[in-house]
Order: C-alpha cells, then structure tokens, then sequence
C-alpha cells in the first residue's frame, strides 16, 4: 500500500492530499531513509513524521484498504510520540 494512503487509511492524517504533501516536503521517512508518498509500505515498517512540535514514529502491524473507524489503531504500534498526537 503506498504511504499517504496507509497515512489516510490508519487515520494518522485525516486526508490523503494532506498525507501527500507533508510526504512531499520531506517531513516522513521510512526507516530512516526520506520517504516520497508512492513508497510502498510493507509490515515490518517504521514510519517516522516530523509534526510543527514533535516527531511522531510508529511501526506499521497491518496493511489493510478498508479499516473501520474503532480498528484503526490495530494497523500500527505507536514507538514514539514528542509532540502532542494522541488518537481518540
């Protein structure tokens, strides 16, 4: 699955045209390498964004299209959070 679309789907960033663009400004690297939006991610996956006051890394569980609003945290294991993200 490429990145904005795990982004948008696992509800990290709300829309996908947001995803694209801080992927685009270099603000995302897929274990430690800059990452463009098409990168396609795989399990296993560490996903790191650089947010206005913090960084936010989280490793990548479950590669899915369709995810209901309650799962969506089961697509990933958060690692590290210095900003102020945090699900509802």
């Amino acid at each position: 699955m490429r990145l904005d679309k795990f982004l948008k789907v696992s509800r990290i960033i709300k829309r996908r045209t947001v995803a694209n663009t801080v992927c685009t400004v270099g603000r995302v690297s897929v274990n430690g390498r800059p990452a463009k939006p098409s990168v396609r991610l795989k399990e296993g996956d560490v996903v790191s964004i650089v947010f206005g006051n913090g960084v936010v890394s989280f490793k990548v569980l479950v590669i899915s299209d369709n995810v209901r609003k309650e799962n969506c945290t089961s697509m990933y294991e958060l690692i590290e959070d210095t900003g102020d993200f945090s699900k509802e």
